[in-house]
């Protein structure tokens, strides 16, 4: 089981979510297990008032935060995690089975001070492209397959509380499966969006993306900006090189 000073670097960020009621159910899923942070992600007002599901888990919902956008949201997360129902769409993320990604969210979790955002998308699409790329990798739950039907998916609250099951919950004597634990002083959220945004400004100010304008796909870059796994002091360095870099090339544009 996780200590309750690891629940507490866990939260769970519902992204464009709707329906009150599974709204409620995800606070009662947090509340059963443990976890408190629950996190909206919606640029339209979010009806909590209306979530009756969430049993015992009123606090969950009245300590609710709401941001515009999922960007805001992760911002103070050194990991986050996608969930989908995987299907047809193209797959840019590592995805794992829910055992195996809760097995690595608790490896991380091992380092002290390191905190992690699981998103959960809408009720009707789930997480789209562009908000799927703020995440370092994704999860399913896997289900049973009917020929000649639509992949199978699980409503909102009923994944949300198979996932934070797998997450705190360990059986005596299973065998854990081996990840590395996180680098200490990962780079936040918020810092691989201010390097992918003086990226992208050197980028274009250096002529690339005249030269290849598929380099302008934003959730692209933020991917590739997440892959690279900075910690916080890489992140700085890199930030000052690229300023560098980019008041190199414009100081030369003024000058000529």
């Amino acid at each position: 089981m996780l200590q309750q000073e690891q629940l507490d670097r866990v939260c769970v960020v519902l992204v464009r979510a709707r329906n009150p009621n599974n709204i409620g159910a995800v606070a009662r899923a947090m509340y059963d297990f443990g976890f408190h942070d629950l996190r909206l992600a919606s640029e339209y007002p979010v009806p909590l008032a209306e979530a009756r599901s969430a049993i015992d888990a009123s606090e969950i919902l009245a300590g609710a935060k709401e941001f515009a956008s999922v960007g805001e949201a992760v911002a103070d997360c050194n990991l986050v995690i996608g969930t989908t129902a995987g299907g047809k769409r193209v797959q840019e993320h590592p995805m794992y089975p829910v055992g195996e990604g809760c097995s690595r969210a608790r490896a991380h979790l091992a380092t002290p001070g390191s905190r992690i955002a699981i998103l959960f998308g809408s009720e009707k699409t789930g997480l789209s492209r562009d908000e799927l790329s703020y995440c370092h990798w994704t999860m399913t739950i896997p289900m049973y397959r009917r020929e000649g039907r639509r992949h199978p998916s699980m409503n909102l609250g009923q994944a949300a509380a198979v996932c934070l099951y797998e997450l705190v919950h360990r059986e005596e004597g299973a065998v854990e499966l081996e990840h590395p634990p996180a680098p200490s002083n990962a780079a936040l959220s918020e810092e691989l969006d201010r390097f992918t945004e003086l990226l992208n400004e050197l980028l274009d100010a250096s002529g690339y993306h005249h030269r290849h304008p598929a380099g302008k796909d934003a959730a692209s870059l933020r991917r590739l900006v997440r892959r690279m796994r900075f910690q916080q002091a890489d992140a700085a360095t890199w930030m000052g090189i690229l300023r560098q870099a980019l008041w190199k090339i414009r100081r030369n544009d003024t000058s000529s």
